[in-house]
C-alpha cells in the first residue's frame, strides 16, 4: 500500500493491505488503530482467545499471521484505548458479517467465484446517449418466502424471481438500496457498519457475484446505493474504533447527521481514502455497473444546511473520488441524490465540478407530483409547474427519479398520489408516465410503482403482487410495461437527452385546457408527445409542428387493454400547412411519430 496516499487521502486500494488476507498457509489480519494501546486478534480459530497483533510500518497499523484461520470462520479485533478499557470491533476492511444481532466478521476469499460477463462488461457505457431505465428494489421486500420478518431470499434466488419480472417490464438497469451491511432493518442499509461486507440477510460474497453475473448475462446493468456520508453509531463498528474519533468528527455540533448516525470526517485523509476504496471495491470486486451517491446534500453544506457554509473539505473528497473513480472506470455511472442549487454537480471533476453522470431532478418530481394531487380545476394556476423543469434542466445532466423515498412515511404512493376517487388515478397516472418517459433525462421507478401499488412501501413486507388479479392494476402493469419497452426502443427519448436539439416545445400556453405539447428527437426519428391533464375531453385541438406532413399514432394511454376508452390506435392525421387537429380524451397522453 501507498501509505504516503493512504494518509493524504489519494489511493483507492487500502482493502488490498488492510483487513483480512487469505493466502496458502492462512490468513493474514491487518487492522488500522494509531491511538490503541494494544490490539488483539479473535476469532473460531483461537477459540476465541486472543492473540496479540504487532505493530507494523510507523506503529498505527497492527497485523498478524494465523495458520489455521480459513475462509467462512469469524473473527473480531479486540482494541484497547489508550485508558486500557477495550471493545471488540468488526473489521472495517472485512470482507463478510454475520447477520444481525451478531457483529463478528467472516473471512472471505475474493477468489472462489469466476465471472462469466465479458461480453457485458465489454459493451457497457455511462448511458450518456443510450437509454437508462432504472428499477429501484429493497432485496428484501421485493418478494418474500414467507411473513416472517427474517424470511428473505437469497442472492442467487433473488435472480431467478427479479430478472424475468425486469426484462418483462422493460426495465435495462437495476438499482440495488444499500448491501453494504448494517445493523438495522428500519434503517434500510443507509447507516452501515460493514462498508467492504455484503449484508448477510441474503447470502454471501459469491452469492452476490452470482446475482450479478446472472444480471449481466441478461442485459441488465446494476447499480449500488453507497453511502459516503454517514455511518451507524454501534460501538463495535467505526465509532471510536481506537478509542478515538478516527472516522468521525470529534465535536457533537457536527459529528451526528440528522439521523442521529455518526458524520464521516471528510478532511480526513485515511477516511478518504478508506471511502474511495470502498467504492472501488464495489465497482472492481462486484463488477458493478454505477453507484448512486446518497445524501450529497449533506457533504456540500455543512448538516446539509446551505446557511452553515460550504464544507469544502467534503466537496473536494466529492470531486477527487468521482475524478478517480472515473479515470479507472469511465463506462461505469455515478449519480448524486441531491437537492441543493450548489452548481456543477455533473460537470467533469477536470472542469471544477463534482464529476458525478447524473443528479437526481428532486424539482422536476416535486412539482410534477404536487400538480399532479392537485384538483383538475386548479391545475390551471399550477400550469407552469410542469414547465419550469425545462427553464434549468440544462444546468445539469438530469435523472427524473420516482424513488423509495416518494412512496414512505405519510406520502402515499404514486397512485395514490394522482387526484380523485380509485378509478380517476389509473387514466391520470398512465398519462402522468408518459409525460415523464418522454420528458428529457434518464428513468427510475421504485419496486411496485409498475403495478399501481396503493399501500406505501413497508421493508418488512413484499410487495403487493396480489393486486395484478384485479384488471385495473394488470391493464395497468401491461400499460407500464409496454411504455418502457417503448422508451428502451425509440431513440429521441434517450439519444438526446442532454442536447438542446433534442426537445422543443410545440405548444406550452394553453393554461385554460391544461394541454401540453413537446417534440424529442433522434438523428433517425422525431416524436411528438401530446398531454390533456384536464378532467375534460377536447375535441380538434389544433397543433403545429414544423415541417410535418402527418402524425402517425404509435403509442396512447387511453387504450381499453390498459384500462382505457379506446378500442384501437388512431388513424394517422394529416395537415395542412404544419397543422394538425387531435382529439383528446380526459386525462390522457398521445405520442406520435412525424412523417
Amino acid at each position: 500500500m501507498d501509505f504516503y496516499g493512504f494518509y493524504t487521502g489519494k489511493i483507492f486500494d487500502a482493502h488490498e493491505y488492510l483487513g483480512a488476507h487469505v493466502q496458502d498457509d492462512g490468513t493474514t489480519f491487518r487492522t488500522f488503530a494509531p491511538s490503541a494501546s494494544r490490539v488483539s486478534l479473535i476469532g473460531e480459530f483461537s477459540g476465541w482467545q486472543e492473540l496479540p497483533m504487532e505493530k507494523v510500518h510507523d506503529g498505527n497499523f497492527w497485523e498478524v499471521h494465523v495458520k489455521d484461520a480459513l475462509p467462512g470462520m469469524m473473527y473480531k479485533y479486540r482494541i484497547y484505548g489508550g485508558d486500557g478499557r477495550c471493545i471488540d470491533h468488526c473489521d472495517p476492511y472485512g470482507y463478510g458479517m454475520e447477520l444481525r444481532p451478531a457483529t463478528a466478521s467472516i473471512i472471505r476469499s475474493r477468489d472462489s467465484f469466476h465471472f462469466q460477463d465479458q461480453a457485458w462488461m465489454k459493451k457497457r457505457s455511462d448511458c450518456r446517449d443510450k437509454p437508462l431505465n432504472i428499477y429501484e428494489i429493497h432485496f428484501g421486500s421485493f418478494r418474500k418466502p414467507s411473513d416472517e420478518p427474517d424470511a428473505w431470499y437469497t442472492y442467487d434466488e433473488l435472480a431467478d424471481l427479479l430478472i424475468p419480472h425486469l426484462k418483462e417490464a422493460g426495465y435495462n438497469y437495476l438499482e440495488i438500496m444499500p448491501l453494504a451491511e448494517y445493523p438495522c432493518d428500519d434503517s434500510w442499509g443507509y447507516q452501515g457498519t460493514g462498508f467492504f461486507s455484503p449484508t448477510s440477510r441474503y447470502g454471501t460474497m459469491d452469492q452476490f457475484k452470482s446475482f450479478i453475473n446472472a444480471c449481466h448475462r441478461s442485459g441488465i446493468g446494476v447499480i449500488l446505493d453507497f453511502v459516503p456520508i454517514h455511518f451507524a453509531v454501534d460501538d463495535y463498528a467505526l465509532a471510536h474504533y481506537d478509542g478515538t474519533a478516527l472516522y468521525e468528527y470529534p465535536h457533537s455540533a457536527v459529528g451526528y447527521s440528522e439521523w442521529g448516525s455518526c458524520n464521516f470526517m471528510h478532511s480526513r485523509g485515511e477516511v478518504r481514502s478508506f471511502l474511495q476504496s470502498a467504492a472501488d471495491y464495489w465497482l472492481t470486486e462486484f463488477h458493478i455497473d454505477g453507484l448512486r451517491m446518497d445524501a450529497i446534500s449533506r457533504a456540500i453544506y455543512w448538516q446539509g444546511d446551505p446557511a452553515r457554509g460550504v464544507n469544502g473539505n467534503a466537496v473536494d473528497f466529492l470531486r477527487n473520488m468521482n475524478q478517480g473513480l472515473k479515470k479507472r472506470y469511465p463506462d461505469v455511472i455515478l449519480a448524486a441524490e441531491d437537492s441543493t442549487s450548489f452548481p456543477d454537480i455533473t460537470r467533469p471533476a477536470e472542469e471544477g465540478g463534482l464529476g458525478f453522470d447524473y443528479k437526481w431532478d428532486m424539482g422536476w418530481m416535486n412539482d410534477t407530483l404536487n400538480y399532479f394531487r392537485t384538483a383538475p380545476a386548479y391545475r390551471t394556476a399550477e400550469y407552469h409547474k410542469l414547465t419550469f423543469s425545462m427553464a434549468y434542466y440544462y444546468q445539469e445532466q438530469y435523472l427524473l427519479p420516482l424513488s423509495h423515498d416518494e412512496v414512505v412515511h405519510g406520502k402515499a404512493t404514486i397512485m395514490q398520489k394522482m387526484y380523485g376517487d380509485y378509478d380517476g388515478k389509473f387514466p391520470q397516472a398512465r398519462a402522468f408516465y408518459m409525460y415523464m418517459y418522454a420528458h428529457p433525462g434518464k428513468k427510475l421507478n421504485f419496486m411496485g410503482n409498475e403495478i399501481g401499488q396503493l399501500r406505501e412501501w413497508d421493508e418488512k413486507r413484499e410487495q403487493d403482487w396480489c393486486l395484478l388479479s384485479y384488471p385495473a392494476h394488470d391493464g395497468f402493469f401491461h400499460f407500464m410495461a409496454d411504455l418502457n419497452h417503448f422508451y428502451l426502443e425509440h431513440s429521441p427519448l434517450w439519444e438526446q437527452d442532454y442536447e438542446e436539439g433534442g426537445f422543443q416545445w410545440l405548444d406550452c400556453h394553453q393554461e385554460e385546457k391544461c394541454i401540453y405539447a413537446f417534440e424529442r428527437r433522434s438523428r433517425k426519428e422525431r416524436l411528438v408527445a401530446v398531454f390533456n391533464f384536464s378532467d375534460k375531453k377536447m375535441d380538434d385541438f389544433v397543433l403545429k409542428v414544423p415541417g410535418a406532413e402527418a402524425l402517425i399514432p404509435v403509442f396512447s394511454s387511453d387504450l381499453e387493454m390498459y384500462g382505457g376508452a379506446s378500442r384501437e390506435k388512431r388513424a394517422k392525421i394529416k395537415g395542412e400547412h404544419q397543422l394538425f387537429q387531435i382529439d383528446m380524451s380526459p386525462y390522457s397522453a398521445l405520442y406520435f411519430t412525424v412523417k
